[in-house]
C-alpha cells in the first residue's frame, strides 16, 4: 500500500497539470504555449534520473532513498504552487520530477527484496493498479479543482499525500540488512 500510493501521486502529478496550462499562462501573463516547458520537465526530469536511482539506492539504502524522494516530491510541490513565474515553475517541476525518478524504481526495488518470487506478481498488481488510474484521473481531477478553487491547488493537492507517504514509509517499510 505505502508503495501503491507514492506510484499514485507520481503517476497522477504528470496529467493533472494539463488542464491547468491557460490558468496558470494567465497568472503569468504569458501565452499558453510557452507553459509547454512546464509540462515537459517534469517528464524529463524523471527519464534522466530513473537510470541512477538503483545506484543511489544501494548505496544510501531503499527506505532512506524513498522517504528522500517523497519529502523531495512533497517539499517541490509547494514549490510549484509558490511559483511566481514560468522559470521557477520550471525548476520546482525539475525538482518534483527527480524526486518522481527516485520514487518510482526505488518503490519497486523495496517490494522486490521484501517479496518472495510468488508473492512478488500478485503484490506489483496492487501497486501497479493506483499507478494506472493516476494518470487518467489526474485531468479530471485537476478539472474539478480548478472549477472551486485555483490552479495553485493543483499541486497542493499532494501535500497530504506527501506527508501520509512519509509516515506511512517510516512506519512501514523495513531498512534492509545493510541500512539497519
Amino acid at each position: 500500500i505505502v508503495i501503491a500510493i507514492a506510484m499514485f501521486i507520481d503517476t497522477l502529478d504528470s496529467t493533472i497539470i494539463s488542464v491547468a496550462i491557460p490558468s496558470i499562462a494567465e497568472s503569468f501573463n504569458i501565452d499558453p504555449v510557452a507553459m509547454k516547458l512546464a509540462l515537459t520537465c517534469y517528464l524529463l526530469s524523471l527519464a534522466v534520473f530513473i537510470p541512477i536511482s538503483g545506484w543511489i539506492a544501494d548505496r544510501y539504502g531503499e527506505k532512506n532513498v524513498f522517504i528522500t524522494a517523497i519529502t523531495i516530491f512533497t517539499l517541490s510541490s509547494i514549490w510549484c504552487a509558490a511559483s511566481p513565474n514560468l522559470p521557477s515553475l520550471i525548476i520546482a517541476r525539475t525538482v518534483q520530477g527527480f524526486g518522481g525518478a527516485l520514487m518510482m524504481p526505488v518503490g519497486r526495488l523495496i517490494m522486490l527484496r521484501n517479496f518472495s518470487k510468488t508473492e512478488y506478481a500478485n503484490a506489483m498488481t496492487l501497486v501497479i493498479a493506483p499507478g494506472l488510474i493516476g494518470p487518467a484521473l489526474g485531468p479530471t481531477l485537476g478539472g474539478l479543482i480548478l472549477s472551486v478553487a485555483s490552479w495553485h491547488w493543483i499541486f497542493l493537492v499532494n501535500i497530504p499525500f506527501g506527508i501520509i507517504e512519509i509516515l506511512l514509509a517510516y512506519y512501514y517499510i523495513k531498512p534492509t540488512a545493510r541500512q539497519a
